[in-house]
C-alpha cells in the first residue's frame, strides 16, 4: 500500500487534509467518499518528499512519549507492527503525526526494520532512541524496550519543563534589561550628555567613555551583527568536521561547572540506555553499541568504544568502564555490585537515577544563583550609566557654588 496526501471539502464545505493508505488513487478517492468527504486533490507522497517534511516539523517531545508507549502497549497484546501502526494513524490527532507514522508504515510494509523506518525521520526519532529500538528489534524484546524507553522519555521531558520553566524569568529579565540597555545607550545617552557638550566643558572620563561606547554601538551595529551571523555560521560549520568537534567537546569538559553537568547528563543517559536494554535482554555487546551512540560528547563516545573492546576481549564492565577514567566512580563501582550480584540492570538504573538526581541539583544551586547575579550586573551598568550622566551636572553645581 502507498500514502497518499489529499485535500477534500467535509459535509459543511470546510477544506480538510491528511494522509491515509491505499493501493491507488482510486482506491483512495473511494474512501475519502465512504467518508462523506469530496476529494479535490490527492497524490502519492513519495519517501524522499515524507523525510523533507518531517525534517522540517518532526513531533514534539510529549508526543512522541506518548507514543512509544501506546506501541509498546499494542505490540504487547500481540498485535503486529502493523496493526499496531494502523492503529496509532487512526488515534494520532495530529496531521503531521499522522503522516509520520503513514510513512513509517508504508517503509515496515515494504521490508524495513522500524528503527530503518525511523532513520527517515531523524527530527522525529532522535539518534538514541532509534538505537535503543535497533537494539529492542535485534533482542526481540521490543515492547519491554519500548516501555522502558517512554519512561525515561516522561523523565526527560519532565526534567527538560521544569529546567525550562526555572530558566524562563531570569532569560526575560536578561532580554528586558539588555533592551534597556541597548536604547539608553543608543538614543537617551547621546541626547542628554550632548547638553554638556555644547557648554564646551571638560567632561569626566567616565562621561567620555559612555559617549564613545555610544557613538560606537550606533555607528557599527549593522557590522556587528554581521560579525555575530558569520561567526555563528563559521563555527557552526566548522563543529562538523570531526577534528574541530573533539577538540570542542575537549574543551567543554574541561570546564570547571560545564564539564560535570555534561558528564553528567551524558552518564545518565548512557546508563539509561544499557539500563533498558539489558532489562530487555539484549546482549550486553550489543546494548554498549547502542549506549555509545547515544552519547552527546565525542570524547566520551570514544571511552565507551575503548570499553566495549576491552569487553570484547574478556573484561568486566566495570574495570573497562575504570579503564576509561571518563566516568564518575559511582557508575564503575554500581556497574561492578551489579556484575558480582547478578544485579546489573538494577544497578544501572540506580546510577542513572543518581545522576539524574545530581544533575537537577546542579542546575538548581545554578539558577539560585544565576537571578542575583543578573541582578548586580545589570545593576552596575545602570549605575555607570547614571553616574557618567550625573558627574557632569555635579560638576557644574560646583562650578556655580
Amino acid at each position: 500500500m502507498e500514502a497518499f496526501q489529499y485535500q477534500a471539502l467535509d459535509a459543511t464545505g470546510r477544506m480538510v487534509s491528511g494522509v491515509l493508505q491505499a493501493d491507488t488513487p482510486r482506491q483512495a478517492r473511494n474512501q475519502l467518499r465512504a467518508q462523506g468527504l469530496l476529494p479535490s486533490a490527492v497524490d502519492q507522497v513519495h519517501a524522499r518528499e515524507r523525510a523533507r517534511q518531517a525534517w522540517a516539523r518532526g513531533i514534539s517531545a510529549a508526543e512522541l512519549s506518548l507514543l512509544t508507549r501506546q506501541m509498546a502497549t499494542l505490540l504487547d497484546a500481540g498485535l503486529t507492527m502493523e496493526q499496531s501502526l494502523n492503529a496509532l494513524i487512526e488515534e494520532a490527532a495530529e496531521p503531521m503525526t499522522r503522516e509520520v507514522l503513514t510513512g513509517v508504515k508504508t517503509e515496515v510494509t515494504a521490508g524495513s526494520s522500524l528503527a530503518g523506518a525511523l532513520g527517515a525521520y531523524e527530527k522525529s526519532f532522535p539518534d538514541f532512541y532509534r538505537a535503543l529500538v535497533h537494539g529492542g528489534e535485534e533482542s526481540g524484546a521490543l515492547p519491554t524496550v519500548l516501555q522502558h524507553l517512554a519512561d525515561y522519555l516522561d523523565a526527560r521531558q519532565a526534567l527538560k519543563q521544569k529546567t525550562g520553566l526555572a530558566l524562563l524569568y531570569p532569560v526575560l529579565v536578561t532580554i528586558v534589561a539588555i533592551m534597556i540597555v541597548t536604547g539608553l545607550l543608543v538614543y537617551v545617552v547621546p541626547q542628554v550628555v550632548g547638553v554638556f557638550q555644547q557648554s564646551r566643558q571638560s567632561l569626566p572620563w567616565l562621561t567620555r567613555a559612555l559617549i564613545g561606547l555610544s557613538d560606537f554601538l550606533r555607528a557599527t551595529w549593522p557590522y556587528l551583527v554581521t560579525i555575530i551571523v558569520g561567526a555563528a555560521v563559521a563555527a557552526r560549520m566548522a563543529l562538523r568536521r570531526d577534528t574541530t568537534r573533539r577538540r570542542w567537546h575537549v574543551l567543554l569538559l574541561r570546564m570547571p561547572w560545564l564539564g560535570s553537568l555534561i558528564r553528567g547528563v551524558n552518564t545518565s543517559r548512557f546508563a539509561s540506555t544499557l539500563a533498558i536494554l539489558v532489562g530487555g535482554g539484549v546482549p550486553l555487546l550489543s546494548a554498549l553499541n547502542s549506549g555509545a551512540q547515544v552519547m552527546t560528547n565525542t570524547v566520551l563516545r570514544e571511552a565507551v568504544e575503548r570499553a566495549i573492546e576491552r569487553v570484547r576481549e574478556g573484561t568486566s564492565l566495570a574495570r573497562a568502564l575504570g579503564e576509561t577514567r571518563a566516568f564518575p566512580p559511582l557508575l564503575v563501582h554500581l556497574v561492578a555490585s551489579g556484575e558480582t550480584s547478578g544485579t546489573l540492570e538494577q544497578m544501572l538504573e540506580r546510577a542513572a537515577r543518581l545522576e539524574t538526581q545530581a544533575l537537577e541539583r546542579r542546575l538548581a544551586v545554578f539558577l539560585t544563583l544565576l537571578e542575583p547575579a543578573m541582578i548586580l550586573v545589570m545593576g552596575g551598568i545602570v549605575l555607570l550609566i547614571v553616574l557618567a550622566i550625573l558627574l557632569p551636572i555635579i560638576e557644574i553645581n560646583q562650578l556655580v557654588r
